[in-house]
């Protein structure tokens, strides 16, 4: 949407899917201001910067447009930036702050991920993509599955999304155990979990699963030296962010069947490369980094940006309005 009349320029990036604008309602935001909406996705920072130069505001979809002090310092119409969920680390919030730029978040729900999450271990265990491919080219049986109950789940991270993560393992018959840095016998207890160190969980767990946020302590958390602690019929799961695994590490031990497989929604860099080894290696399983990708959430993300940007067109009404009677 489009229109002339409109002095507020919004931006609303990487709607892959082509949904933002129907699945939350807009009228309130669009009476008022023009929003075009970008389907596509730039990598670049200076392509980033001419596209945004004429925008007022900014809609981001999670970590998809990384907006550093690089890009946002070149903006100066650029006032608003409204990104989806209760915290972006790719968007740089001090060079926002020190250049006048209010950024507003949305809520969240984990339930998607921890649903993704699921899907992940059980697609794994049960060879659920071979199977389909062998079925459609005209095969039948061709692998044995593994079963979820009596085994050991390992979580990494038990949270907000770990602990909805413990609660399905246990519903399938799951030994728990879990491990972070500051978790506590009592917090894992809570979550019907078995609070052990990092090494003993990779020895133990027969699923891996990694709920943990990225930051300085996180990255590379899981490299050569972890993965060869676990068993050799044991999985590793990641829909947290990318670079907790070292990539090199993981298409090194999937190659050499150190572990049983692997499957990963996340990316040191998103989206991947053509050429990324991840799309060749036949055991692990990677999706596009769709674990917040749902129907309910993006309304959800959707219907609270356009109340941010209604808070945000009529706190800038009443400025301009103090203005004019100044």
């Amino acid at each position: 949407m489009n229109s002339a009349k409109h002095s507020v320029n919004i931006a609303v990036l990487d709607d892959y899917q082509g949904v933002a604008l129907t699945l939350a309602d807009w009228s309130a935001v669009t009476a008022r201001a023009s929003v075009v909406v970008f389907n596509d996705h730039l990598a670049d920072a200076d392509a980033v910067v001419e596209r945004l130069l004429p925008f007022d505001a900014v809609c981001v979809m999670r970590e998809r447009t990384p907006l550093r002090r690089n890009v946002i310092e070149r903006l100066p119409k650029l006032k608003l930036i409204a990104s989806t969920a209760k915290r972006n680390a790719s968007i740089d919030t001090e060079a926002a702050a020190e250049l006048g730029i209010t950024v507003v978040h949305t809520s969240y729900s984990s339930t998607p991920t921890v649903e993704l999450t699921w899907a992940l271990i059980l697609a794994g265990a049960r060879h659920i993509v071979s199977e389909n491919a062998s079925l459609r080219d005209g095969g039948w049986q061709r692998s044995v599955g593994d079963d979820m109950a009596d085994k050991t789940l390992g979580i990494i991270g038990l949270g907000s999304i770990g602990s909805q993560v413990a609660k399905v393992g246990i519903a399938f018959g799951m030994n728990v155990i879990a491990w972070s840095q500051n978790l506590t016998s009592q917090a894992a207890a809570a979550a019907g979990a078995r609070l052990v160190s990092k090494e003993e969980l990779l020895r133990e767990a027969d699923v891996v699963s990694i709920h943990l946020v990225l930051s300085r302590r996180t990255m590379g958390l899981i490299g050569a030296s972890e993965l060869s602690l676990m068993k050799p019929s044991a999985r590793l799961i990641n829909t947290s962010r990318g670079p907790i695994v070292v990539e090199a590490a993981l298409v090194s031990a999937l190659g050499n069947r150190q572990i049983a497989g692997a499957a990963v929604d996340v990316f040191d860099s998103e989206p991947l490369p053509l050429e990324h080894p991840y799309r060749r290696i036949d055991h692990l399983l990677a999706t596009p980094h769709i674990g917040y990708v749902s129907r309910d959430l993006y309304g959800l993300f959707y219907r609270d940006t356009v109340a941010n940007i209604v808070a945000w067109l009529d706190a800038r009404a009443l400025l301009q309005a103090d203005d004019e009677l100044g």
